[in-house]
C-alpha cells in the first residue's frame, strides 16, 4: 500500500498538546482506583491483596502483553498511529465507565482488564510519533512533556476520584472520568496527525525488522537493558508506593478520603510534574554534546530521595510527613524523559515503537502488575504484628530500594557513552536505505 493523498503537515506544538492530554486522560483513567481504594475496599469487602491486584496486575498484565504487538502495529509503515491511538482512547474510556457499574470484585477485575486492554497502544505509539516529529536534540524533552501526563493525570484522577467519592460515592467517579474520554478519541481521529502521511504520493512504507529481529536488535544494546532494567525498577517503587502511600495517610495519620486527595494528591502530584520536566529539559541540555548525560540527574537524584523519602515515612506529624516526600518525589519523577529519550537513541527509526513498548512492557508488568500487589501482600503479611502500622512499615523497605535503579541508571549512562556513536552510523544507514 502507497500513500494516496497530499503530503499533511505536521505540526509538532499541536501533536504534542495533543499527547499530552490523551496521557493526561490515560492516567486519570488508570490511577483513580488507588484513591478510591478504600471506599471500594469497605463497599465490596476487599481484602488489600485483592485491591494490590485490582491497582495493579489486573490491568498491568494485559495493558503490559498487548503493548508490545500493538507497537508492532505502530512500527508498521502502512499504520496510521493517530487514528490507532484515537481507538485506544475509546476503547479505555468506556471501560472505565464500566468500572463505576461493578457489583463485586470480579466484575471490577474485568472492567479494569479492559482499561488496560484499551491503554496498551497508547505510550509505544506516542513515543514513535514524538521521536518522528522532533529533531534528536529535542527528543528528551518532547517524551519528558508527553510525560507530564503521568502526574498531572495522577493528580487530576486524585483529586476527581477523592472530590467526587465524598460527595457521590466511589462509582460516580468513574463515570466522570471515563466519559470525557470519548469525546477526545473523536478529536484525536480528525485532528491528530501522523508525520508518515507527509510521504510523497506514490513513495512505498519503508520495510521493517521482525518482532523477534527488532527484539534482538535491542537486547543486543547493554545501554538499553540497563535502561529497562532501572525503569522497571523504578515503576515497580513507584506505582506500589503512589497507591500505598495514600492509604497510608488515611490508616496512619487519619486523613479522610478527600483530606488524602487534597493535601498528599495536589502536594505530590506538582513535585511529580516539575520532576518530570525537570529531567527532560536536563536530558536534553546536558545530553547535548555527551550522551551520558542523559542519564546523569536521575541517577545521582534517586541517591539523594532515599534518605530524605524514609524521613517522611517515619515522621508522625503528617504535615511535615507531606513537605518531606515533595523532594524525593521531583527527584523520582525525573527519570522518565531521560530513560526513555535514551532508548530512541539506541533504537533504529524502525523499531522506534517497540523500543519503547519492552520498556512499557517491563516497567508495567514488573512495576504496576507487581508493586502494588506485592505491597499489598507485605502489608497483609506485617498486619498481625503491625496492625494499622503495617503499611507504613512496607513504605519504610521501599525508601531505601530506590538506591538501586539509581544504580542501574549510573551503569546505564556509561553504556550509554560507548554506545552512541556506532547506534547513530546505524540509524543514519537505516534512514538512508
Amino acid at each position: 500500500m502507497v500513500s494516496t493523498g497530499p503530503p499533511v503537515q505536521v505540526k509538532p506544538r499541536l501533536l504534542l498538546w495533543t499527547l499530552l492530554v490523551v496521557y493526561i486522560f490515560n492516567f486519570i483513567d488508570r490511577q483513580i482506583v488507588a484513591i478510591l481504594a478504600e471506599p471500594i475496599s469497605r463497599d465490596l469487602g476487599l481484602t488489600d491483596s485483592q485491591l494490590g491486584l485490582l491497582t495493579g496486575l489486573a490491568f498491568a498484565l494485559f495493558y503490559a502483553t498487548l503493548g508490545v504487538p500493538i507497537a508492532r502495529v505502530a512500527d508498521n509503515g502502512r499504520t496510521n498511529r493517530s487514528r490507532l491511538i484515537a481507538v485506544c482512547v475509546a476503547v479505555w474510556s468506556a471501560m472505565t465507565a464500566l468500572c463505576g457499574m461493578a457489583q463485586n470484585f470480579w466484575q471490577l477485575l474485568l472492567a479494569r482488564i479492559g482499561v488496560g486492554v484499551g491503554e496498551a497502544g497508547c505510550t509505544p505509539t506516542a513515543h514513535a510519533l514524538i521521536a518522528d516529529s522532533l529533531p534528536p536534540e529535542k527528543r528528551a524533552g518532547g517524551i519528558a512533556f508527553f510525560g507530564l501526563g503521568i502526574p498531572i493525570g495522577g493528580l487530576l484522577g486524585t483529586l476527581i476520584g477523592g472530590g467526587m467519592a465524598e460527595m457521590l460515592g466511589w462509582r460516580a467517579a468513574f463515570f466522570v472520568v471515563g466519559l470525557p474520554g470519548l469525546l477526545l478519541a473523536v478529536w484525536v481521529w480528525f485532528f491528530l496527525k501522523d508525520p508518515r502521511e507527509m510521504r510523497a504520493p506514490g513513495v512505498a512504507a519503508p520495510p521493517r525488522l521482525s518482532m523477534w529481529a527488532s527484539l534482538k536488535a535491542l537486547a543486543s544494546s547493554p545501554a538499553y537493558c540497563l535502561l529497562l532494567s532501572g525503569a522497571s525498577l523504578v515503576a515497580f517503587l513507584s506505582y506500589g508506593k503512589g497507591v500505598w502511600v495514600l492509604v497510608y495517610f488515611q490508616r496512619t495519620h487519619g486523613l479522610s478520603v478527600g483530606q488524602t486527595a487534597l493535601f498528599v494528591g495536589v502536594t505530590l502530584g506538582i513535585a511529580g510534574i516539575v520532576g518530570t520536566w525537570l529531567g527532560g529539559w536536563a536530558a536534553d541540555r546536558w545530553g547535548r554534546h555527551d550522551k551520558r548525560h542523559m542519564l546523569t540527574l536521575p541517577a545521582w537524584a534517586m541517591v539523594l530521595a532515599a534518605p530524605i523519602l524514609f524521613a517522611g515515612y517515619w515522621i508522625d506529624d503528617w504535615r511535615l510527613a507531606i513537605a518531606l516526600l515533595v523532594l524525593p518525589t521531583i527527584a523520582n519523577s525525573a527519570y522518565y524523559g531521560p530513560a526513555y529519550g535514551a532508548a530512541q537513541v539506541l533504537a533504529r527509526p524502525d523499531t522506534r515503537a517497540m523500543a519503547a513498548a519492552w520498556m512499557v512492557f517491563a516497567q508495567n508488568l514488573i512495576g504496576l502488575g507487581l508493586g502494588p500487589l506485592l505491597f499489598g501482600a507485605l502489608s497483609d503479611m506485617l498486619k498481625p504484628e503491625y496492625g494499622a502500622q503495617s503499611v507504613r512499615i512496607v513504605l519504610y523497605f521501599a525508601a531505601w530500594a530506590g538506591l538501586l535503579p539509581a544504580l542501574l541508571f549510573w551503569l546505564g549512562a556509561r553504556a550509554l557513552g560507548r554506545e552512541t556513536k556506532e547506534r547513530e552510523l546505524i540509524n543514519a544507514r537505516v534512514a538512508n536505505a
